[in-house]
């Protein structure tokens, strides 16, 4: 049994557990998953994912990480975060990953939503943005589907291995109302 943060109709977002990490290493290190998340050439130990478990409870004020858990079956499919929180300025980086054996389902779109939901009603942040690579096509429309709009390019600002440089996108969304 894990703690309902906030629920959808596919998932629902829960305290990371130090079980969890397990997965997030495995996933961390699989070179599709990896492909699209910051320092895609990274490589981490599994003490690496211990340490960031540790980082995620010691910086809860900067840092808001959720497991993406299915409903029907409990299960851990991705990651969903709020990062540099900063409660001055009411902004926050969004980002997120699905374990790939759990892509097209819907479950990233789900969890975007509901991280949003998190950071504008439970945070009162104002504004929530997001990085992303303009080959990370399915991430755009997770993006677009919940209502995030292009505001800025870098242009082929970093590096993709087997793509080369790409230009990197910036998407923001705004609190409603």
């Amino acid at each position: 049994m894990r703690p309902k943060i906030i629920s959808g109709r596919k998932v629902f977002l829960s305290v990371p557990t130090k079980e969890d990490m397990k997965k997030a290493w495995l996933w961390y290190n699989d070179r599709d998953v990896r492909r699209y998340l910051s320092h895609p050439e990274a490589i981490f130990f599994y003490e690496d994912e211990m340490e960031w478990y540790e980082s995620l409870r010691r910086e809860k004020h900067k840092e808001r990480v959720f497991s993406v858990i299915e409903n029907s079956s409990e299960s851990l499919v991705g990651f969903v975060g709020l990062h540099q929180i900063d409660m001055y300025n009411r902004h926050a980086e969004l980002g997120y990953f699905i374990s790939k054996e759990f892509w097209g389902r819907g479950y990233a779109t789900e969890a975007v939503r509901l991280a949003l939901l998190y950071a504008f009603n439970w945070l009162n942040l104002r504004k929530v943005y997001a990085r992303v690579y303009e080959s990370n096509l399915a991430s755009i429309r997770v993006l677009e589907k919940n209502g995030f709009v292009l505001s800025g390019r870098l242009h082929k600002h970093e590096y993709i291995p087997e793509e080369g440089f790409v230009d990197l996108l910036i998407y923001e969304r705004f609190r409603q109302g």
